[in-house]
């Protein structure tokens, strides 16, 4: 898996993350400018970490439990 396939999974599951965050912040009924970047900042940072983990255990071929479609990676000795 190239870091093209990285960056599209990061991309995805950020802009999705900014779409619910952002809903929410209009559902309040006030929203500003800050409460839209507070929303970038929090989806950009939540992907970070969910794709760098999801990333490390794709180097480290360690199955994720609750991913029933990924596969784990087998190290070759």
């Amino acid at each position: 898996m190239g870091a093209g396939f990285w960056i599209s999974r990061y991309l995805l599951a950020s802009s999705i993350l900014f779409i619910i965050l952002t809903v929410v912040e209009y559902s309040k009924g006030t929203t500003s400018n800050a409460d839209i970047l507070s929303a970038l900042a929090w989806s950009l940072v939540a992907s970070a970490i969910f794709i760098g983990s999801k990333y490390w255990r794709h180097k480290k071929a360690i199955a994720c439990a609750t991913c029933s479609g990924d596969k784990a990676k087998t190290k070759s000795s």
